[in-house]
């Protein structure tokens, strides 16, 4: 049996873990990292420490197999992961800047959005102002359970006033692409210049 609730505390590992486990375009980056905690600091923990009240978990008898955490204004959230979250990190890691960037490693490349993040681009921020991660472990994918968190999250989201909501997905992660296709994110190729080959950003409006 599976429960959908709002994160708690206790749930920040579980949020490392799951981040790893699907960092790879969705499968495990765990071979990747020398640091496992580098995917959660970026795409998981920020949420639940900054907006647990957009982020919740779905959660087994045995532990918590998946999440969904987001912000309702991206704006207003990215800055604040400027001003309470990255300068901890970078306190941590090293900026590689000063390595090519031909010979990062994994770790270095995660060290480098942590010193240099991006922004979402106007266009996409003025136009779906929410954003959210989703992510499942394998034992948990293909059963309804994304679906699910999706659905609360987007009503949670609209009950905060969130009028359109966008993700940003690996173009390699076919699975990922087909599961916001399937519910009603769109491309937003036509609000991105120049276009990135690496990057698809999606939206929907939430209504």
């Amino acid at each position: 049996m599976i429960t959908l609730r709002p994160v708690e505390n206790k749930d920040t590992e579980s949020l490392y873990a799951i981040s790893l486990a699907t960092g790879a375009s969705g499968e495990d980056a765990a071979p990747l990292y020398e640091d496992g905690r580098m995917m959660g600091h970026i795409y998981s923990a920020p949420y639940a420490a900054l907006s647990p009240s957009t982020c919740f978990v779905a959660e087994n008898e045995r532990e918590v197999v998946g999440f969904v955490v987001g912000a309702i204004d991206t704006c207003s959230f990215e800055k604040q992961l400027e001003d309470e979250w990255w300068p901890k990190l970078r306190a941590i890691y090293a900026d590689p800047h000063e390595l090519p960037q031909s010979i990062w490693n994994a770790d270095q490349k995660r060290c480098f959005m942590i010193h240099h993040p991006q922004r979402t681009p106007v266009e996409i921020a003025k136009k779906y102002p929410s954003h959210l991660h989703l992510n499942l472990l394998p034992q948990a994918q293909g059963i309804g359970i994304g679906l699910s968190l999706l659905k609360l999250w987007l009503h949670k989201a609209h009950a905060l006033g969130a009028i359109g909501a966008h993700v940003r997905v690996n173009a390699q992660n076919k699975r990922a692409l087909r599961f916001w296709k399937a519910h009603g994110f769109q491309k937003l190729d036509h609000l991105i210049e120049p276009r990135s080959a690496r990057t698809v950003w999606l939206g929907r409006h939430i209504d």
